[in-house]
This record gives C-alpha cells, structure tokens and sequence, in this order.
C-alpha cells in the first residue's frame, strides 16, 4: 500500500465532490451513477492520474458519462450527500494507495456494502477504513497476504481435482 501524497488527496476530493453531486445533477439513481463511474473512461483518467493533467469540471464528467453510457433516469433511490461524498473519497483513495484500477475496486466493494459501513467508518481514517472493510472480507492489502490467498485457492482446486 503506498501512501496518499499531494495529487492522490486532490482526486479523493474530485472524486467525492462529484459523487456528492450527481445526487441533484445526474439523472440515475447512485447505485446506477457510481457502477458507471467506475467503468467509465473517465474512472480511467482518474486511475492514469491523467485526469489532473485536464481542467474537467463536475459537468463534464456528467456530460462524458452520458455520452459514454446514454443517458437515463433509471431508478429514483438516491443516497445522502454525506454518503456519496464518503464513497466516491474511499474508492479513490483505495485505487490510488492499492494501485488498482477503479473497476477492480468496484467489484471487491458494491456501493451498497459500503453505504452500510457510512455510519460505523465515516469517521475513521481513509486507510485504517479501508483495512477494516479488506479484513471483513477476508483480503490482505500486503504481497505476502496476496500469496498466501492464492495458495489456499491452489489447493482447493488441486483438492478437487
């Protein structure tokens, strides 16, 4: 895991300023709004840190999703402002410290997973949250603990067969 440093905190804020604002300037609801983020090429500037290189305001990054996905107002269930604030900082910063791609981060923690931590880890540090959350579910964030879980599938697979 490296640490956050100058450009890594300016995209959490981007990143969470903008999931903070889709719930009154996106049309879909936030799951929908964070599923095609995350995909998007837009996610991908933000993982390439190309995205700091561009002056790209919340609007065209709604304008770029839209494009990118067509536009719908597919569902009306919408989550608190602090929420999305907090989703969009964690998988950011998440990404960024663990050096993974934002659909990757996606698929180990749904949104709904981590609107049910809001209340309990909001509070906590980005990094001590993020070891909580990986812990739960049983992931190591070191080179070591990703050896080791890929050995115990090895061997049930070998097991099996």
């Amino acid at each position: 895991m490296k640490k956050i440093d100058t450009d890594g905190l300016l995209l959490c804020k981007m990143q969470a300023q903008t999931f903070e604002s889709s719930i009154s300037k996106y049309t879909t609801n936030s799951e929908v709004f964070i599923r095609r983020f995350m995909y998007s090429r837009i996610a991908k500037e933000f993982d390439s840190l190309v995205f700091l290189e561009q002056n790209i305001g919340e609007k065209e990054i709604f304008i770029r999703l839209d494009e990118e996905y067509g536009k719908s107002n597919y569902g009306s269930k919408k989550y608190t402002a602090n929420e999305m604030y907090w989703i969009g900082y964690i998988y950011r910063y998440f990404s960024y410290t663990n050096d993974m791609s934002s659909i990757r981060v996606y698929k180990l923690i749904k949104p709904r997973e981590l609107r049910g931590l809001f209340l309990s880890y909001h509070t906590l540090d980005p990094a001590q949250a993020i070891e909580r959350i990986l812990e739960a579910k049983g992931i190591g964030t070191s080179e070591e603990d990703e050896l080791k879980r890929q050995y115990r599938i090895f061997c049930r697979i070998r097991n099996q067969g």
